[in-house]
């Protein structure tokens, strides 16, 4: 039997879908540090779903998949959308938006840390 690996975690319907195609399966039960850790986890892979997404509608699928990780994230973390929208707009102010469509190509070091990963 040829298996194809994961590895990762997956919505609770994904499982009804194994089940009715009779295919065999290995998962297990995460415990709640476990979870969040794979929930981080989905970020990144819900994000490059975005990246790839080839037309509106799925640029929408996967924005919306996206979404939903970061909504299990606030609801795990007693996040409510009041304090979501309240950084929302404190961040706004502190960094604006992109209506200026700026693309910043490079800047003389001034020993500023970024969050991203280098290309």
């Amino acid at each position: 039997m040829k298996k194809l690996y994961f590895n990762r975690l997956i919505r609770d319907k994904i499982l009804d879908k194994l089940i009715s195609k009779g295919l065999k399966y290995k998962i297990k039960k995460l415990n709640k540090k476990e979870f969040l850790q794979e929930l981080k986890a989905k970020i990144p892979e819900e994000a490059e779903g975005v990246v790839n997404a080839k037309n509106k509608k799925e640029l929408i699928e996967e924005l919306v998949d996206l979404r939903l990780v970061i909504e299990e994230l606030k609801k795990q973390h007693k996040i409510t959308d009041k304090e979501f929208k309240s950084a929302i707009k404190e961040n706004w102010l502190k960094k604006g938006g992109f209506k200026k469509r700026i693309y910043l190509d490079w800047t003389s070091d001034d020993g500023y840390q970024t969050n991203e990963k280098k290309k």
